[in-house]
């Protein structure tokens, strides 16, 4: 395993010791030739695996059309992949930025103009980004604290839903907070309690989106339709990327001048997002479902497990980094998602060979 010198960068991240330089597939190579199995995709974004050719082929045609021309002007990438979207929604507006984050900090402002009210109801173990809105309404403290005061008017819990609540957030499963999938009937609750109230119903899908959950919308799966929904992680299969839709049903909100994003629609992405988009058919998403359900029962043997398609959780009996390290050192990449909970995010593309290559190499670590 590779270990470098520190390199001139903030350290907000514990890195492992390895620098990865080629990626194929579910495989990834480290700088001294060896090769891993990818169970993490770059925290469920390399949905259809290291460059895969369908969203490569058009991020190449587009770099050479067309990198960037600001939001004063339309491109084609752009408006293709907004009518893809809307259709797989079933009716929506697209509001294209750069992350995760920017996307709930998108509706956010999109929820307080929309209603004139101000308060957000959240729950708790939520996460939702580090931005200062987005960490404002991430329901757990510990992430808070050091950077108080934070943006007011967040609340946290269903209880708290009222005359002054501008939109309920909700992730169908709580990814960071350990990959909790919500119960049916607490998101068919916050849907009756937003249609009584008068609030909005917005459903972070940053990790759950663009059929990480075996649908193309987790909320899909739930059957509860939400009035707006946040994208991020795998539409760009890797490159950065973030989307707020609207539902036509739900309030616009937004006039010019409200939001912006400097590289929020940025042809090349967005090119590379609407080959990902039509690569998530029916047969793609049978396929999650069914590795899925292979991988869940494998790693029961090492704990217990839940999630929802191809993000999926272990809680184990054992301090999850020591796993983490021992399984990179045996060839295979895999997550956390708390102290004690294992986290898979592969790329939705992992072949049945490869995910029983996986359970096999986890039994050699746990042995």
């Amino acid at each position: 395993m590779t270990t470098t010198a520190q390199a001139p960068i903030l350290p907000t991240y514990a890195r492992l010791g390895v620098t990865f330089v080629e990626g194929d597939g579910a495989w990834l190579v480290d700088a001294d030739g060896k090769r891993y199995l990818d169970l993490v995709a770059g925290i469920a974004v390399v949905g259809l695996g290291h460059r895969n050719p369908a969203p490569l082929a058009a991020a190449r045609d587009q770099l050479d059309k067309l990198w960037h021309v600001s939001n004063l002007y339309w491109t084609q990438p752009m408006q293709v992949l907004a009518a893809k979207l809307s259709e797989r929604f079933g009716g929506a507006q697209a509001f294209f930025c750069n992350s995760g984050a920017e996307s709930v900090e998108a509706a956010i402002k999109w929820a307080r103009k929309a209603t004139g009210r101000p308060e957000i109801v959240a729950l708790d173990g939520s996460f939702h980004g580090r931005t200062l809105g987005a960490l404002s309404v991430t329901g757990q403290p510990a992430k808070r604290a050091a950077f108080e005061p934070l943006v007011p008017g967040a609340r946290f819990g269903l209880q708290h839903v009222g005359a002054k609540t501008a939109a309920i957030l909700l992730e169908p499963v709580q990814g960071e907070g350990g990959v909790h999938p919500l119960p049916e009937e607490t998101l068919e609750q916050a849907r009756a309690l937003a249609d009584e109230h008068g609030a909005l119903l917005v459903l972070d899908e940053v990790q759950t989106g663009v059929g990480r959950t075996g649908a193309f919308f987790a909320w899909q799966r739930y059957g509860v339709r939400p009035d707006a929904v946040t994208l991020a992680k795998g539409l760009a299969n890797g490159l950065p990327i973030g989307a707020l839709l609207v539902s036509n049903g739900a309030p616009t909100g937004f006039e010019p001048g409200d939001h912006a994003s400097t590289f929020g629609g940025n042809p090349v992405a967005c090119a590379a997002a609407c080959a990902v988009v039509d690569a998530i058919d029916d047969e793609l998403l049978a396929h999650v479902q069914a590795v899925s359900a292979q991988l869940s029962e494998g790693l029961a043997r090492f704990g217990d497990v839940r999630g929802l398609g191809l993000l999926l959780a272990v809680e184990l009996e054992r301090p999850v980094q020591g796993v983490v390290e021992a399984a990179l050192a045996h060839g295979l990449v895999v997550g956390s998602a708390g102290e004690y909970t294992l986290r898979l995010t592969p790329p939705l593309t992992l072949t049945f060979d490869e995910a029983a290559q996986a359970l096999d190499i986890l039994s050699e670590v746990f042995a």
